[in-house]
Parts: C-alpha cells; sequence; structure tokens
C-alpha cells in the first residue's frame, strides 16, 4: 500500500530519456510500481522494471503488455509518452519521413492502447495518459507533421474517452510546451527547400531556442500525476501558465489570427 490506496501498477513508453523518464521516477516515488517501456535499455531509477518494445511493432506490444499483466495480475495506469520530432518544410519533406512520425506518436499510442484496454474494460477500471503537445491547438509551422500527430492524439483521446467511459476507464492527455529535454537534439531535422523558404532555418533555431529555456521535464512530471490522481479528468490538459493560457487563447480567438501570431513567432 501507498497512503490510503493500493499501489498502482503504471506503464510509461518511452520512459528511458526526457519526460518519460521524469514521469516514471516521480511516479515510483510517489508509490507506483512502474514499467518502463523503450526500444533501448537505459539507466533507470530504483525500482523501476525495464521491458523492451518498439511501440510500432503491434505483436510486440501485445506481449509486452501480456507478460506485464502476467507478472503484476493487472495494468492501472498507462503513460503514451513515446514520441519523436521531425522539422523541415511540408513541400520538401519525404513522405517516408512523414509516415514514420505518425507511425510512432500516433499508432505507437494505438498498439499500447488497443493491447490495454481489454484488460482495463476487464478490471472495470483504468487511466491512460497520452502525451501530446500544445502545437496540437498552435501548429507550428516548418513542425507541420510533428503538430498534426499531436492533434491526431488529441482528437484520439476525446473519442476514446467517451467509448469507454461506461468501462470505468478514463483517457486524458496532457500537451506540454517547451521542455528542456534531448528531445530537441534527437529531432530529425532537414533544411531541404531554405533557399525557397528563407524562414525555415530562423523559425526551427527559434523553435529549438525556446524548448532549451523551457520548463523541467519534473515539472510536467508533477503535473501528469496530480492529473491521473484525479476521479474525473478533463480530456485535455496543458502545464504552466504560459502554455495553459496559450491553449485558451486557441480556442477563443479568430482562428486567423491565432495563426497570424504564429507566423509572426516562428514564420
Amino acid at each position: 500500500m501507498s497512503g490510503a490506496r493500493a499501489r498502482r501498477v503504471t506503464v510509461i513508453t518511452g520512459a528511458t530519456s526526457g519526460i518519460g523518464l521524469a514521469m516514471a521516477e516521480e511516479f515510483s516515488k510517489r508509490g507506483d510500481k512502474v514499467w518502463a517501456a523503450a526500444r533501448r535499455q537505459a539507466p533507470l531509477p530504483e525500482g523501476v522494471e525495464f521491458i523492451s518494445v518498439d511501440v510500432t511493432d503491434e505483436a510486440a506490444v501485445k506481449a509486452a503488455v501480456e507478460e506485464i499483466v502476467r507478472r503484476e495480475g493487472r495494468i492501472d495506469l498507462l503513460i503514451n509518452n513515446a514520441g519523436f520530432g521531425i522539422s523541415g518544410a511540408v513541400e520538401f519533406t519525404e513522405l517516408e519521413d512523414a509516415k514514420r512520425q505518425f507511425d510512432v506518436n500516433f499508432f505507437g499510442m494505438v498498439n499500447f492502447t488497443k493491447a490495454v484496454l481489454p484488460h482495463m474494460r476487464g478490471a472495470g477500471k483504468g487511466t491512460i495518459l497520452n502525451t501530446s503537445s500544445v502545437a496540437a491547438v498552435t501548429p507550428i509551422p516548418y513542425q507541420t507533421y510533428y503538430s498534426a500527430s499531436k492533434a491526431a492524439i488529441n482528437a484520439y483521446t476525446m473519442a476514446l474517452a467517451n467509448e469507454v467511459r461506461g468501462f470505468g476507464v478514463r483517457v486524458t492527455a496532457l500537451m506540454p510546451g517547451d521542455v528542456r529535454t534531448g528531445f530537441t537534439a534527437a529531432r530529425a531535422k532537414s533544411m531541404a527547400g531554405a533557399e525557397v523558404y528563407p524562414s525555415l532555418v530562423k523559425s526551427v533555431s527559434t523553435m529549438e531556442h525556446d524548448e532549451q529555456n523551457g520548463m523541467s521535464p519534473a515539472v510536467l512530471a508533477r503535473r501528469a500525476y496530480r492529473i491521473t490522481a484525479k476521479k474525473r479528468p478533463k480530456p485535455l490538459y496543458s502545464c504552466g501558465f504560459v502554455y495553459c493560457l496559450l491553449s485558451t487563447l486557441a480556442k477563443l480567438l479568430p482562428s486567423r489570427l491565432v495563426n497570424w501570431i504564429l507566423s509572426k513567432l516562428y514564420g
């Protein structure tokens, strides 16, 4: 037991670095039994279990989920966090790269959710938290495919939440803004077409500067923990005053004005 509640069994994808690693540390520290799912093993906080899996491999994901359930008896919380970013001009982005972006960010989430849902539905309870992005509601130029993959996560989250509500399963998404992690260095950047789109280099540079001066992933991990502790979470959450304000303004302001502001920031 941890506090007044039973120890949760939590599975976090992409948990060996960045936001996922910070979540693994925070949730384990708070008493959850955490399983870190990732392709490659890396040093993890004490008590966190590792399971090797590629989120894009549906059969491997199903096998990993079955192994965790065999070991633990259940999965109470799934955090779909695995993902990466690409940047570049849409006109010059290879379709294979765009598909890979969706395969990891969106369909990786789909694979794990499909594998976990039967167990949660059978138990009559469970929580799924998807890592989205503020870019889902304020799409960033030259990060078009990344923004689109996160927008797809938001739509999926809201629709799925209504599908499984009657089974006691809660589904929500957290939309981070700029966070200081290795995500920036790992981004697959393409400067193809920079001579045609002169704002490309400056836009990507501005975006990466903002990320490296952003919030600590530990702040986001604490926010995620508070969300998953709620009995009735909202479908979508932001983190930090600026990003909460930005998300609200994106809903309230005319879309033309929102896009004009984004063009001034990143265009």
